[in-house]
């Protein structure tokens, strides 16, 4: 059985800390992240301060339309939901906000990444702290501190083997993903039921809040070619070919996916910073969940097909370092890499004063020294600049292969 408990307001929240510290000296908070992945959870916890108003509501977005400076002007404090969907009101709140400047004032959500929108940006830059909430994390489930990064900076593992009283099934854990709402349903078919439910709602009413698609017929599939290949090298010809479009159309669109935090760009990692933006990235889903129900794997077919289970697994691992690095102040900067003698490792996080730390991904309860070459190959490309590589692997003991090299149970992350 999984566990989960029947109200999903019950999961504290990492962000909840940065966003109390945010309100005490910005103006405007916005929480930032897809639908139904807890922010009106988390921001309506401040609704005895401050008043609450849902931009979901038709007639109440009808009238801030209508007259947004009017809206704005009548609040001395509000949490705003989705204030995507009013892009015209972010210019009202800089006009508002410009004449007091009291931190706390407005705490707003979004559900699209609005940073990305080039009006919005503008219109809030250097007046509001922007903190990203992601689904659930595998350390919010278990209700423990967030500490894998710390931990794999100083090699501080437990030597011990997991101590927890019943160590998650990996599948179940993986393939139901982080929304709250989809870990409520009590069986694989409901979950992913829900998620086709929600992938629907996104495409025909999200997308279109934040850009117009000639060819909304064509997402679907496109979003169905990207959940295949998530966690491989992204080529726009090669997909657009198989959908009718063009590479920049494709490129567009995969933009458009992006900005609703349903998959993400990962970029190469070289020493030489500047071939970064030239290499090929590789994409990836933000959700397991999602991308496992558009792949149509079940736990049934895990049983026969590891192999398609181990992309899905790679896809959660970068969800879960996505929503790690949400929550440290630090810039670090998220990739992968790739030689030309096809030397890969899946993931690189890379400090801002260039510390790196390697994370290779495997579908395995055991390790062997050959689980390492790629590491050991990002260990000497990047010299003294690299402090940690691990090996995440389905074992419940942290084990030393050596010169800084660990295999990591899945479970710590």
């Amino acid at each position: 059985m999984m566990n989960s408990p029947a109200n999903p307001e019950h999961y504290p929240r990492h962000l909840d800390a940065a966003l109390r510290e945010s309100l005490q000296d910005t103006p405007a908070v916005l929480v930032n992240g897809p639908r139904q992945c807890g922010k009106t959870t988390l921001v309506r916890q401040y609704e005895g301060k401050m008043r609450y108003f849902s931009l979901d509501d038709p007639a109440l977005l009808a009238a801030v339309q209508a007259d947004p400076l009017g809206f704005v002007k009548r609040l001395d404090r509000a949490i705003i939901d989705e204030v995507q969907r009013a892009p015209q009101l972010l210019m009202a709140l800089k006009l508002v906000i410009d004449q007091d400047r009291r931190p706390g004032r407005f705490l707003l959500t979004g559900s699209a990444n609005l940073m990305a929108l080039p009006q919005i940006a503008d219109s809030l830059a250097g007046r509001v702290d922007i903190l990203t909430l992601l689904p659930l994390s595998h350390s919010e489930l278990a209700r423990r501190p967030s500490d894998f990064l710390s931990r794999a900076r100083t090699q501080d593992w437990p030597l011990d083997a997991s101590t927890q009283p019943e160590r998650t099934d990996l599948t179940q854990q993986v393939l139901s993903g982080g929304y709250p709402e989809m870990r409520q349903r009590a069986t694989a078919a409901r979950r992913q039921a829900w998620a086709r439910a929600y992938l629907s709602t996104l495409i025909e009413r999200d997308i279109q809040d934040i850009a117009h698609i000639d060819q909304l017929s064509q997402v679907p599939q496109l979003l169905s070619i990207a959940a295949e290949l998530s966690g491989q090298l992204l080529n726009l010809s090669q997909i657009g070919g198989q959908i009718g479009l063009n590479a920049k159309t494709v490129d567009k669109y995969i933009g458009i996916l992006e900005k609703l935090f349903l998959v993400r760009r990962l970029p190469a990692w070289s020493r030489n910073e500047l071939s970064r933006l030239i290499k090929t990235p590789k994409l990836h889903f933000l959700d397991a969940g999602l991308q496992s129900t558009l792949t149509r794997l079940t736990p049934e077919l895990v049983l026969t097909q590891r192999t398609r289970f181990g992309a899905t697994l790679e896809t959660w691992v970068h969800g879960e370092l996505r929503k790690l690095l949400s929550l440290t102040p630090e810039a670090w900067f998220l990739s992968h890499y790739r030689d030309k003698d096809q030397n890969e490792v899946d993931f690189v996080l890379e400090s801002p004063l260039r510390e790196v730390l390697g994370i290779e991904v495997k579908a395995a309860a055991s390790v062997q020294k050959s689980d390492f070459k790629g590491l050991r190959k990002l260990q000497e490309v990047a010299g003294p600049q690299f402090s940690t590589g691990i090996v995440l692997y389905d074992g419940d003991r942290a084990l030393s292969f050596g010169d800084g090299l660990w295999a990591v149970p899945l479970d710590r992350l």
